[in-house]
């Protein structure tokens, strides 16, 4: 394969260009261009809008879809050049829009965060709205030097893989005196009593926060 430039109207990036050097041997494969999605944040979508999105593609390309990874990215693999533009207008009009490829901000990625997780600390969902709304020029047009990643993740268990994914990686941390609820404590205490707290909660916590 080698690179090239292939674009849809007012975007510089979103579409990964792969035209082949040995179209000659392979004339049905000479074009295998890759349409990068942006996703929703938490990854939360209707099966509606996957329906739609994947007859679009099975429409215009080939209908090999790859799902997210590491770059946040729906990938819709394998379209030719003039082909393109007709595809993202009717992903766009049913409310997709192209992520980051090349050296931008690229398509950030969240966990689902208080969506549907108890240990959220933060909204990290309607924070990565913001940030993907901020940054939208800077995703579709290349400018920078490199590419640059933002992750977001509600808590310290970084399901985004912020840290290890991300330039920038916004990490929810609870900042106050851990919380109990009295009434339920009661109950587990009147069933198991007070030597299986001491050896299952306690004496298990590795930081010994609870005395």
């Amino acid at each position: 394969w080698k690179g090239g430039l292939v674009t849809v109207d007012g975007y510089g990036a979103g579409v990964i260009s792969r035209f082949s050097m040995i179209k000659d041997k392979f004339p049905e494969a000479k074009e295998f261009h890759t349409l990068r999605v942006q996703p929703a944040p938490g990854l939360h979508y209707s099966t509606k809008m996957l329906r739609e999105l994947c007859d679009i593609w099975e429409k215009h390309g080939s209908g090999l879809i790859t799902m997210h990874g590491q770059t946040g990215n729906i990938q819709l693999m394998g379209i030719e050049q003039d082909k393109t533009q007709e595809c993202f207008d009717e992903l766009n009009q049913a409310g997709w829009d192209l992520g980051g490829a090349g050296a931008t901000v690229r398509t950030a990625a969240s966990c689902v965060g208080p969506a549907r997780c108890e240990q959220a600390c933060f909204d990290n969902l309607k924070v990565h709205e913001k940030v993907l709304k901020y940054y939208a020029g800077m995703t579709h047009r290349p400018e920078f030097n490199y590419k640059l990643k933002f992750k977001f993740s509600a808590c310290p268990n970084d399901c985004a893989n912020a840290i290890m994914r991300a330039d920038v990686a916004l990490i929810g941390t609870w900042r106050d005196s851990i919380q109990i609820e009295q009434e339920y404590v009661k109950e587990w205490m009147d069933e198991y009593g007070e030597d299986a707290l001491f050896d299952q909660v306690v004496n298990m916590c590795p930081t010994k926060a609870i005395s």
